[in-house]
């Protein structure tokens, strides 16, 4: 792949050119040189003139049916939403059938990703099969390339077993990943608890459910002297306590899903099921709390939460209807919706997920791999069911007016570019 991209404002703390507009010449998916004005015969150009360069967004949370779950999102599928959406990278959840508590499974991925634009990293499960009870082969799985473990959207409740991970994952330095909910006090709610659980008539997921895990597996962390990553936290006290813990010195880092940025549980007075989510919607109180953190350090990343479903799981009574909805394709635009600055949105989303899972950092630099997007902040585009490249539709942004885009995506020696 040879390209010049011609006159773009670099946004990289990382790059020596971070905040200037430059022209970038990539040859072979190689950064070959950058400078104030670059000429060169026979190589496509794409102007960049006013738009920004910005490393390749990282996802720590993306699930995608493979293996068992086909029909909701294959690997293909998956990563051509994640490069069109601006991802470069992504985490794999373990929510699989079978789930990935193995090298057999591991490995699997990694082979069926070889090639592609976008690098796919599988996260192995904390405890076989994801029932919460025996460990999992995580060291075999580690040395496959599993660098993180989690069991997904199902917490570990045995608070005995979440040491032991700690513990044993200490010793070769990868890292545990805590989904914080405990599901004695979660129960079967389906919403935040609040005005809004009580003007539907429905039983409330209380923020405690949360708190009390977060609280619970920093102690751990702090006792056992190990690093541990909290997935998805939505609550004010969440932020705080992570806030309290990292000022201890605790090796703790934290995500947050997009949406928990931008809505609210007052989004379900309708009782839409395309936004159904969990960790439930929360109050506007805990997403001013979720932007603060995310401005003074405390929450290290920002995740899309991808979570592909069939129609007939969704389209379906809110009770009954499945959790999650896909972003990939609409999560950088969220951000923007949020009102982060694109500084921001790089750091929380490029540079910081890479640091936590301990992969190879996106720098825009002269003789680095091209691992970059071309984005345009204030164009304004309709997400709709033509340019959706998600297997499913399960997205309440469908047929909306969403303000940034991701224009031209690179990596691994291949390029696409996106159109408004």
């Amino acid at each position: 792949m040879n390209l010049l991209i011609k006159s773009a404002t670099v946004v990289d703390p990382n790059s020596p050119f971070h905040q200037q507009v430059a022209d970038i010449l990539i040859e072979n998916g190689t950064i070959k040189s950058i400078a104030s004005e670059i000429n060169e015969e026979n190589t496509n150009v794409y102007d960049g003139t006013g738009k920004h360069v910005i490393p390749g967004l990282f996802d720590l949370n993306c699930n995608i049916g493979e293996l068992g779950l086909e029909t909701k999102e294959t690997l293909q599928t998956g990563t051509k939403a994640a490069a069109a959406g601006g991802f470069t990278g992504l985490a794999l959840m373990p929510n699989t059938q079978p789930p990935v508590h193995s090298k057999a499974e591991v490995e699997y991925l990694f082979n069926r990703a070889k090639t592609n634009l976008v690098d796919v990293f599988p996260l192995g499960t904390i405890s076989h099969k994801r029932e919460g009870k025996d460990l999992a082969e995580m060291y075999d799985m580690y040395l496959s390339g599993a660098k993180a473990f989690t069991d997904g959207t199902r917490p570990v409740s045995d608070a005995g077993l979440m040491e032991r991970a700690l513990l044993y994952t200490k010793g070769f330095s990868a890292l545990v990943f805590s989904y914080p909910e405990d599901p004695a006090i979660a129960g079967k709610a389906k919403v935040n608890e609040g005005e809004v659980s009580t003007l539907l008539g429905m039983k409330g997921i209380p923020a405690l459910a949360e708190e009390l895990i977060v609280a619970r597996d920093l102690y751990l962390a702090e006792y056992t002297d190990s690093k541990i990553h909290f997935s998805t936290i939505s609550t004010k006290r969440s932020v705080e306590l992570i806030r309290e813990a990292k000022k201890k010195g605790i090796q703790v880092s934290c995500d947050v899903a997009v949406h928990h940025l931008v809505l609210t549980d007052s989004a379900l007075m309708g009782f839409d099921s395309l936004y159904k989510v969990k960790p439930p919607l929360r109050t506007q109180n805990d997403v001013d709390a979720l932007i603060a953190g995310l401005n003074d350090g405390t929450i290290d990343a920002i995740i899309t939460q991808h979570t592909p479903h069939e129609i007939e799981f969704k389209d379906v009574e809110f009770e009954v209807a499945e959790y999650g909805m896909i972003a990939l394709q609409t999560a950088f635009s969220l951000a923007l919706q949020a009102g982060l600055s694109l500084q921001t949105i790089v750091q929380k989303m490029a540079i910081n997920p890479r640091d936590i899972l301990n992969v190879d950092a996106a720098t825009i630099a002269e003789g680095s791999v091209a691992n970059l997007v071309v984005v345009d902040t204030a164009v304004e585009w309709q997400y709709n069911r033509q340019n959706n490249l998600s297997k499913s539709a399960n997205s309440p942004y469908l047929g909306k007016t969403l303000t940034g885009k991701v224009l031209l995506t690179c990596n691994n020696n291949q390029s696409i570019v996106s159109d408004i």
